[in-house]
């Protein structure tokens, strides 16, 4: 389905003149004239993409029509096999992960999904993950640990389920634990965050040697609307708390919270999203032949330091 944002109304206008103009069965030469306006089109799509705000880049993070954790699975992992069920309580499919092998290494890889469409998006409970997922990464990062094996996570949630039960099960519990893992896996660990990473649904898995975000992703410890709801009373101040959290991939590289800016295609990873795909992968490839050569104590020792380190100098 395609699906368009308010502010790109004016780009996506034109586009649709010149897709009925190259459509016209016609013997007038319209060349001219929808070279004009593709030159137009793109010189707006620039325009408006070199100068989002905190809260359009909000809006680009949740484009449904971003790729996904599967679509990077199926392109980037070869023979991905997911894994099902924490040994507990049950499965999660809002965070699916597995085994597989990227560009002929074997590594776990794991991350949220919110689905496509209605019917999948309710199953994959539209990415927010419960206790029992939570306590399947850390299984998986166990495993990565013993078979020493290399950890991706992708990350792309609004944040933890907050249903009652998942409360009944052990929410914090369950998202302290994973960052723990994080924490003692002696194997490289590289994140991504795809979409949205939201609260403790994000460092859960992302607590990274490598943390690395998408040009136009996010990464907050509340949602603008969440947070406007309780400072202001009102989700109608969401664009100020967009602005106050500073969860753009700019104002954290700044603060030295993530380590690289995926640059995304001109319009946003959605107008491209295999190109997507594959730069990241090209990032994660980097990051991974980078950290290999460093023994497992050294890789914890140093993680540690990297998030004790973080909001000294803020």
């Amino acid at each position: 389905m395609v699906y368009h944002l308010e502010f790109e109304k004016p780009i996506v206008e034109l586009e649709t003149k010149i897709a009925e103009l190259q459509n016209m069965d016609n013997n007038v030469d319209l060349q001219d004239e929808i070279t004009r306006m593709q030159e137009k089109a793109e010189r707006i799509l620039i325009q408006t993409y070199s100068k989002l705000s905190a809260d359009q880049k909000v809006q680009v993070a949740r484009h449904p029509n971003r790729p996904h954790f599967l679509d990077y699975a199926r392109r980037l992992i070869q023979d991905f096999t997911p894994l099902a069920g924490d040994r507990y309580f049950g499965e999660d499919a809002a965070l699916l992960g597995g085994l597989g092998r990227f560009r002929g290494q074997s590594c776990v890889v794991m991350g949220q999904e919110k689905g496509f469409d209605t019917q999948s998006r309710i199953h994959h409970n539209f990415g927010m993950t419960k206790p029992e997922g939570y306590r399947k990464a850390q299984r998986l990062m166990a495993m990565a640990h013993q078979f020493k094996l290399p950890i991706i996570t992708l990350v792309d949630t609004a944040g933890p389920f907050p249903g009652i039960e998942a409360e009944e099960r052990g929410q914090s519990e369950a998202i302290a634990k994973s960052i723990e893992s994080c924490l003692r896996a002696e194997v490289p660990i590289v994140s991504t965050i795809i979409g949205e990473g939201g609260s403790g649904g994000a460092i859960a898995i992302a607590t990274a040697d490598r943390v690395q975000m998408l040009e136009h992703s996010i990464y907050s410890v509340i949602s603008p609307e969440g947070c406007a709801s309780i400072l202001w009373r009102s989700a109608e101040f969401s664009k100020d708390a967009a602005r106050a959290l500073k969860l753009t991939a700019q104002d954290l590289k700044q603060l030295g919270i993530i380590d690289t800016i995926i640059e995304e295609p001109m319009g946003g990873a959605h107008r491209e999203p295999e190109r997507m795909i594959d730069v990241v992968g090209d990032y994660i490839e980097k990051a991974l032949n980078e950290l290999r050569p460093l023994d497992g104590a050294t890789l914890k020792t140093r993680r540690h330091q990297k998030f004790l380190e973080m909001g000294h100098n803020i």
